[in-house]
């Protein structure tokens, strides 16, 4: 039996067993006691079967040989097998297990083993198949193996229960660990130790379960098992796991009191707190670490350092660095460029450089990649020569393809900083062309190597080109890339066709998309609508179908953004109909335009005075399952109301309500509008009601609407009391409300009211359309009081010209003029400007307009 022992400590410390000696030489001394050597399915007999040492190692391992070789093969023999069978151990069984590379082939033993009637399973053959599913990550399978397990009432070793527990818990069978941990005790099968609960509380805290942690290590206590320094690492991971410091430190200062803190105990603790963003904490904790003479192993604090830059504490990562080059650690390339990259993120670009001139003096090999890095810090920062100095210095050191980068670091640099002709300039010392423009690259950089530009060199300066509207030099460095035998890539391709769709220069478009066919290269969805675009913006309906034709056959959509600009741009044209036209052509097509499409279309059509069509699109877009947005109903509402369809209107706005839709202020408005407009102002003031009853306060638009609206039915005093009560909310009247009353007034026969609001009009410093004098001279006019009329045609004449024929106002104007004339006190008056030229001969009714008047001696 003791030879067994040693023999399962070779298993376990061969299977990583991570914990002392003397907690595996526990849990041996308990196996010893556990197990009942009297038990034949617990110990084989060899003394029995084979007789001196020497035959036995023969026949054992002829056994274990041929058993392999069977079910490796598959070449069982049902009478063979029987033999083996007779003579199986659960050495012998583990053996052949351990032998398998294949889980299938060892599970399909280990059931044969099971089936043999003078042979039963003990802990160790479980464990080995446990271990080998565990490897294999097969956890259906080791599920059902833990219930046959126990279902068999194997008894267990203390230290077995803890490997079984690790391999569960290796698969985060984190549920099963426990019930197997738990059925066993229950159960009688196992004695734990503290081993045991060493290797659950493990499991528990790898799966950040804190309050199992807790419950165990309460009961594990309960129990009269003592702790140590390897049931209180997982405790102190645990509560680091879960960020709670008070508890991680209180179980570390239990650990320190102990004598039990080493590398991986502070580790843990470190490494947890920098990952909480406590880094100031953390360096705290490294310091004190010093001060007790203990320090983190190497490993961790490359760990930190990384850890460190990320949470950009830059700082703090060079300063550990610095501890770590003076303890004597091993300093690599990953850690170097690390720091590198961390200082060019926070610009400390002259700590950085130093750091790589002094990885280069310890004999390490520079990466092209932190090269490129520095290179494009210095760039950002605008220090081109800087750049250009470690291009020249290290371009050397790598081969082309990698020196190419380098390169490529420097002209993105250049681009982003908008140096277009250096960049231009660069690259055509790359390809050992004579420079234009500007000095040349050598004197310019002091770059004296040349490398061959790759693909990506000329898309960064094409694009550059694009987009600092140089077109003709990209497109004339694209035709050299061509020449010196590069291909051009699909990115240099989009960005030559959406920079000449832009310009509206299709043709050369059209003609690059081509030859990027030609190349080999399809189009993308981008390509497409950069052309598509162009089309529509050139209101190219019968092309821009073929191409949606096209673009359909390569699955690419196209853009809702050009589609509906198209419609708008028809629409705005009066070719609505077009517009309805390639709509339904994009339907055709398979393509579904957007709602702002159709919208712009409708409205169109109502422009073009369509009604019938206007209402007939939007039912057919509303049965195919489009749902018209609030614009849209606005539109149809707005489109009603102008051609005098108020009750029609009103009745699509309760349709619209029916449906959810909620009206907006310019909803309102409409509605307002279309009621005044048919002179149906008691209407007009119930949707005004119905708009405060909303909650939606009424605009400058909604007052000036009913104002001009209730003057027209002659109602001014209504209008007068509405205008008190819109300056008593706040809503200031604007140029357009003080004109709509003025000439709402003069209707009225008020003018005299309707002269106080244009002094007020005019102290506001408000400038009044010609319409507002007009109505005043022919309200005072009209009122025969001529005077007053004069003065106010004389201040217009001061400011504006005589409306001429063509004008709406003009015969208006010349009848209350003819008035004014006849009036003896204003006659001599009329003569004097007819004379001038200020006003028209009313005699003969000849002229277009007049002079304004000249108030000079």
């Amino acid at each position: 039996m003791a030879l067994r022992g040693a023999t399962r400590v070779t298993h376990f410390l061969s299977l990583k067993t991570s914990h002392h000696f003397y907690l595996i030489t526990n849990s041996i001394h308990t196996e010893n006691n556990f197990l009942n050597p009297q038990n034949p399915k617990t110990e084989s007999k060899p003394d029995t079967q084979f007789p001196n040492t020497h035959s036995l190692s023969v026949n054992r391992n002829e056994i274990i040989n041929k058993l392999i070789t069977m079910f490796t093969k598959k070449l069982q023999n049902s009478e063979e097998l029987r033999v083996y069978g007779d003579r199986l151990t659960t050495d012998i069984v583990e053996t052949v297990l351990k032998s398998f590379k294949n889980w299938k082939f060892a599970y399909d033993f280990f059931l044969w083993a099971k089936a043999q009637d003078r042979y039963k399973h003990n802990c160790y053959t479980y464990n080995t198949m446990a271990s080998i599913l565990s490897e294999s990550r097969q956890t259906g399978v080791l599920k059902t193996l833990l219930i046959d397990m126990v279902n068999s009432k194997c008894l267990m070793s203390p230290g077995a229960l803890g490997f079984l527990i690790r391999c569960l818990g290796n698969q985060g069978l984190v549920d099963e660990a426990l019930y197997i941990f738990d059925e066993v005790q229950k159960m009688g099968l196992t004695v734990v130790n503290t081993y045991s609960y060493n290797c659950l509380l493990e499991v528990l805290a790898k799966s950040n379960k804190v309050e199992l942690v807790e419950m165990k290590l309460e009961e594990m206590r309960n129990s009269g098992l003592g702790s140590d320094k390897f049931t209180l690492t997982p405790v102190l991971q645990a509560y680091c796991n879960s960020r709670r410091f008070e508890e991680a430190l209180s179980v570390f200062n239990q650990i320190r009191d102990n004598g039990w803190v080493d590398e991986h105990i502070l580790a843990i603790l470190v490494v947890s707190v920098s990952k909480w963003g406590e880094i100031d904490k953390a360096f705290e904790l490294i310091e004190k670490m010093e001060m007790l003479n203990t320090s983190l192993n190497e490993k961790t604090m490359c760990l930190l350092v990384h850890g460190f830059v990320k949470q950009s504490r830059i700082d703090k990562a060079v300063q550990l660095f610095d501890k770590m080059r003076k303890s004597g650690c091993s300093l690599d390339l990953k850690l170097y460029s690390v720091l590198i990259d961390g200082l060019c993120k926070k610009k400390e670009l002259n700590k950085a450089l130093d750091l790589y001139v002094e990885m280069k003096n310890t004999g390490i090999l520079a990466d092209v990649v932190i090269v490129k890095n520095l290179i494009s810090a210095y760039c950002v920062e605008g220090d081109f020569v800087t750049s250009a100095k470690l291009v020249e210095e290290s371009v050397q050191e790598f081969e082309l393809d990698a020196g190419v980068l380098l390169f490529n670091a420097l002209l993105e640099g250049l681009a982003n900083r908008g140096m277009v002709n250096k960049a231009f300039s660069l690259i055509q010392f790359m390809m050992g062309v004579e420079c234009e423009g500007e000095a040349d690259t050598d004197s310019m950089f002091k770059i004296t190597k040349k490398v061959v530009p790759s693909a990506d060199s000329f898309r960064i300066v094409i694009d550059c080109l694009c987009r600092n509207q140089k077109l003709d030099l990209a497109l004339r460095l694209f035709a050299d890339m061509g020449h010196l035998g590069y291909q051009g890539n699909l990115l240099i391709y989009n960005n030559l066709i959406s920079e000449l769709c832009n310009l509206d220069r299709l043709e050369e478009g059209t003609d690059l998309l081509k030859k990027m066919k030609e190349s080999g290269l399809k189009p993308t969805h981008f390509t497409h609508n950069c052309i598509f675009g162009c089309l529509c913006r050139r209101e190219d309906v019968s092309t821009a179908l073929v191409l949606v034709r096209e673009m359909r056959a390569c699955g690419h959509q196209p853009w809702i953004k050009h589609s509906s600009m198209l419609v708008k741009k028809l629409c705005k044209n009066g070719k609505s109909v077009e517009a309805c036209n390639f709509l339904n052509g994009m339907v055709q097509e398979g393509f579904l335009p957007d709602i702002v499409a159709y919208t712009a279309a409708i409205d169109g059509l109502f422009k073009l005075r369509e009604v019938d069509k206007a209402m007939e699109l939007f039912q057919d877009i509303s049965s195919r399952g489009y749902q018209p947005d609030l614009v849209a109903y606005n539109i149809i509402l707005s489109g009603l109301c102008k051609f005098g369809k108020v009750l029609e209107a009103e009745e699509f706005l309760n349709n619209m309500l029916l449906k959810g839709l909620l009206p907006s202020v310019v909803t309102y408005n409409i509605m307002i509008d279309g009621f005044c407009k048919i002179n149906e102002i008691g209407q007009a003031l119930i949707f005004l009601k119905r708009m405060i009853d909303g909650t939606i306060e009424p605009t400058i638009v909604t007052y000036t609407t009913l104002i001009d609206g209730l003057c027209s039915t002659g109602k001014h005093d209504e209008a007068l009391v509405l205008w008190e009560e819109m300056e008593k909310k706040g809503c200031i009247p604007n140029r357009i409300a003080y004109m709509a009353l003025i000439s709402g007034l003069c209707k009225c026969n008020k003018a005299d009211i309707g002269l106080d609001y244009f002094h007020e009009m005019e102290e506001k410093e408000m400038k009044p359309d010609v319409f507002v004098y007009v109505s005043l001279i022919n309200g005072f006019a009209s009122n025969g009081e001529f005077l007053s009329a004069f003065e106010i045609l004389k201040e217009m004449l001061q400011k504006e010209t005589f409306p001429g024929k063509s004008d709406k106002y003009y015969p208006i104007l010349i009848e209350a003029v003819q008035k004014l004339s006849e009036d003896a006190s204003t006659s001599s008056e009329i003569k004097n400007l007819i004379i001038k030229g200020c006003v028209p001969d009313i005699c003969t009714n000849s002229g277009s307009g007049g002079n304004t008047i000249d108030e000079s001696p």
